[in-house]
Formats: C-alpha cells, structure tokens, sequence
C-alpha cells in the first residue's frame, strides 16, 4: 500500500458500478441459473457467481458454465449460452437496487462539488438504461462501460480517459470500488484509490487489495478527501 497523507487533494471522484454502487449479484446470478436451466446444465449457488463477478458478462458466462475461474468452455457452446444469459438478464435488470447509504452517498459527494463518473466494465448496453431506470444517471458527467473503450479495468486506459475528460491531473483523481480489478487500475494509473467492504471482490476480502482505505460506505470517503 502506498502511503497517503489524508486528507486526499481530490476533483474527480470515479466509482464502479457493479458491488459499489448496485447490488447486482441477485440478478446475474438468476440470469446465469436460467440459462444454465434452459440448456439442461445444473444450477450453480449465488455464492460462487458472485465470486465471479466484476470481469464483465462474456467472463461470468464462462465462469458459469465451466464452473471454474480459468478454464474456457468450448466456443459453440458459449455462442449459444450466450444470447440466452442476455435474454434472461435483460428482464431482470432493473430489479437490482443500490446498496444502503449509496444514494446518500451520491448527494453528498455531488453537493461537497466534486465532478462524478461511473466506471464500470459492465457492456453499455446494459450499464446505461440500469443507471438511467434506477435513478443514478443523472450524477455521473461521464459513464465509461467495458466496451466504451479498446481497454478495460484493470487496465487504465478508462481512467485515464476520465481524467483527461475532467481535464484534471490523475493524482486528483479517486477510484472507489470493490475489487482487485479496481485497485489493479488505479496503482497502473496513478491514482488513489478506496475500496467498499460489501461488494464482490471475487469472494476475497478488500482489506487484503493494494489499495488507500476501506470505507463503509460512500459517504465516508468525505472525511479522507478535500476538493481541490
């Protein structure tokens, strides 16, 4: 962990989506059981989905089909899980909520004047009308899915762009996420980073991650950060 004096010179704030701000895992994992259900394959537990959560959808597919972290099922077999898991999951979508204290969280951030984006690496297709139809789209200035650019997290590229996007420096820059990938991107980009101990963090907890502070909720990132 790097040390960091606190509080946080900080302008931009970027927060994932997937184990920060909604608790979607009720909703994929659903998805992932029907399409295992309608191919004749057992069912696997929320649990063990839930650790496999965080790398976008085509990887919890796979995860859910081979039952293993690294293993690839065979092509023709994901081409057709595939469309079925989408079909599935697009009826649930708008059934995830967001975590206690995240709305709060929202507010006070955006009312302390910091500038707000969304980095995710959830495909756009289901990022945008999940923040739009539960209400969280309209804090964010920018929103950057898995497919928005050639890279995803844990590479930096997104939150690079974002920074150059706000134009400020990247060590103003904060990352609050859940996850290995989050703190992976933010140590490969320069910029701090905070973790929230309830998300999904492929079952593993956050304190063990090479990141700046865990905190409870958003909210309480405001007592480790002033903006600059």
């Amino acid at each position: 962990m790097v040390q960091m004096h606190f509080p946080l010179g900080i302008s931009a704030i970027l927060i994932d989506l997937d184990g920060t701000l909604l608790h979607t895992a009720p909703e994929l994992a659903e998805a992932a059981n029907c399409m295992l259900r309608d191919m004749g394959r057992p069912a696997v537990s929320q649990d063990l989905l839930m650790s496999y959560i965080g790398n976008g959808i085509s990887w919890l597919v796979k995860r859910a089909l081979t039952g293993d972290m690294h293993a690839e099922p065979d092509t023709a077999l994901y081409d057709q899980a595939l469309p079925i898991f989408e079909k599935h999951y697009t009826k649930l979508l708008l059934q995830s909520k967001p975590f206690e204290g995240v709305v709060q969280g929202l507010d006070a951030l955006k009312a302390a004047g910091f500038k707000l984006g969304c980095i995710t690496n959830k495909v756009a297709r289901y990022t945008e009308p999940l923040l739009k139809g539960i209400g969280l789209a309209h804090y964010f200035e920018i929103v950057l899915s898995g497919d928005s650019l050639p890279e995803k997290k844990p590479h930096p590229l997104p939150l690079l762009h974002a920074a150059k996007f706000f134009g400020v420096p990247m060590e103003q820059v904060l990352l609050i996420g859940d996850s290995l990938n989050d703190a992976l991107a933010a140590r490969s980009a320069g910029c701090p980073v905070f973790c929230v101990p309830y998300g999904y963090n492929h079952g593993e907890p956050v304190e063990h991650l090479d990141m700046d502070a865990v905190i409870p909720s958003l909210f309480e990132a405001l007592k480790l950060i002033k903006r600059v």
